[in-house]
């Protein structure tokens, strides 16, 4: 049976690009985004089962693994009232309301969903056509997002994230009855204003591409609720394989936060781990030491607060990590990929804050212990900071 899944992913894997090159005929355009700015919209069959706006998933490989950018949580969009998703008619996109997942949370991208032509291409040229090369932020797509260019004219794109995992629990629900729905992966996205009063969220609205076939829902639901009264529909996406499905399951994400993050160094003071061979510290700590912002290195500030943050205090995580996208981490997580363990690389290769640098972590650390937050610092003693 393996044997059979094997062949059959390996001939997918081969469709895909045996189809004709030449695209389909969108039946949508981002053109009050993009404007004059140049763009070429994915028009290529990226699987056999549909285009980039079905988002479709074959192996788990398919999802990149990202971090810096602010992106729209689109998952769980369809019924309202906080998030619905309605069609605009006659345009071939639905208006879906999303969460704005602030800068320095993991994130992921369906490869098979880039919207953009060039950086899709790009993307299949250095990941691969399944993104089974590319380590997380070694993809062109994710420099992308967190340049904020994939779409342009968008304040924002939507991806896949587990930030809010703990509040709102992951699922999937086959649907059995093809039917429209929309496809938010890498769809643009504009910033509204307003707040979530649950989760304490910007709320966003994404441009969906509208696609009709076989789907998935990332909620548990019943099959009569797989189509939506009116003109409601839900954001989805197909995994066709048996098994397969339409959210990361790695075995754990470096700095995401609930079940599916990787552990804090431990105990304290905490055992730290032998640096990989194919790691270069002077790597690492350069990273840490070019991510400065107006002083600050924010490379470090963000692993003082990200992993020890709650759902609730997603403003602090804006405050420490931003500005995080405009620098490159690859290397950062790379070793934390590799170790399995979040917000560590600094430590484990022993890099130093510089003294502002060092005064904001002993802020940030106790504007979490006032939130009642037990920062990093106070579980195993390190990103602790100076105050002078």
């Amino acid at each position: 049976m393996r044997k059979n899944l094997v062949s059959l992913i390996g001939f997918i894997a081969l469709a895909s690009f045996a189809i004709s090159a030449r695209g389909q005929v969108s039946p949508f355009n981002f053109d009050d985004f993009t404007k004059d700015k140049h763009f070429r919209l994915n028009t290529l069959p990226t699987t056999p089962f549909g285009p980039a706006w079905a988002d479709i998933l074959i192996r788990p490989e398919n999802f990149l693994a990202c971090q810096g950018a602010s992106i729209a949580l689109c998952y769980y969009s369809g019924a309202g009232p906080t998030t619905p998703c309605t069609v605009e008619e006659g345009t071939g996109l639905a208006n879906c309301t999303c969460y704005e997942i602030p800068s320095g949370h993991p994130y992921f991208v369906d490869i098979n969903a880039i919207l953009n032509l060039d950086v899709y291409l790009a993307t299949v040229k250095t990941c691969g056509p399944n993104g089974e090369n590319c380590l997380p932020n070694q993809a062109p797509v994710c420099d992308s997002v967190n340049r904020n260019n994939l779409i342009p004219g968008a304040d924002l794109v939507s991806t896949f994230s587990f930030a809010l995992e703990s509040v709102i629990q992951i699922n999937q629900t086959t649907c059995g009855t093809a039917a429209q729905y929309a496809g938010c992966m890498t769809a643009p996205c504009k910033e509204t204003g307003a707040m979530d009063p649950t989760t304490h969220l910007p709320l966003v609205q994404c441009a969906c591409p509208i696609y009709d076939g076989p789907y998935q829902v990332g909620q548990e639901i019943s099959q009569q609720e797989c189509t939506l009264g009116g003109d409601s529909i839900w954001s989805a996406a197909y995994a066709p394989l048996e098994g397969g499905k339409i959210f990361p399951t790695p075995n754990c994400v470096p700095d995401a936060p609930g079940s599916s993050g990787c552990p804090l160094l431990s105990p304290n003071p905490p055992v730290i781990p032998s640096v990989p061979t194919n790691i270069s510290c002077s790597d690492v700590c350069g990273e840490y030491k070019r991510s400065n912002q107006a002083g600050v290195e924010v490379g470090f500030t963000c692993d003082a607060t990200l992993c020890t943050a709650t759902p609730r205090d997603f403003d602090l995580v804006q405050e420490a990590c931003s500005g995080l996208a405009n620098h490159s981490i690859k290397t950062i997580l790379e070793l934390e990929t590799e170790v399995g363990y979040s917000c560590s690389a600094s430590q484990i290769c022993g890099c130093t804050p510089k003294k502002k640098t060092n005064d904001e972590i002993f802020s940030l650390n106790q504007l979490q212990r006032d939130r009642g937050i037990t920062p990093q610092c106070d579980l195993n003693g390190t990103l602790c900071g100076v105050q002078h």
